[in-house]
């Protein structure tokens, strides 16, 4: 078993994350501060920085910014830094599901 503090010890620079298996393909990026975009991966790093080609943003709600719509802006070729990157998911194969921990109204 290793951990995040082995593989540095061990002198190799590798992401703990192995993306590779998604470059050309369809990724859904969420960002710091609430963000969400869809794209292609074309590119990353050691430290997270990824480059989306075709990407999508999805805009916010204007009355509860931790939500999001489906209106969405084209952004097209872009660079999201690692800094920013809270998660990576593919979009192949993922289904968005109701969420079951939602109460109905008057429970």
């Amino acid at each position: 078993m290793w951990c995040y503090e082995t593989l540095f010890q061990s002198g190799r620079k590798e992401t703990v994350l192995d993306l590779a298996k998604f470059v050309d393909k369809g990724v859904q990026v969420k960002l710091t501060g609430g963000r969400q975009v869809t794209g292609t991966l074309k590119g990353y790093d050691q430290l997270l920085n990824l480059v989306l080609d075709e990407a999508v943003e999805f805009l916010r709600d204007p009355d509860d910014p931790q939500k999001t719509t489906d209106q969405t802006r084209r952004l097209g070729l872009i660079v999201c830094r690692g800094t920013a990157v809270m998660l990576v998911s593919p979009t192949d194969g993922t289904d968005e599901i109701a969420n079951p921990f939602i109460q109905p109204d008057g429970a």
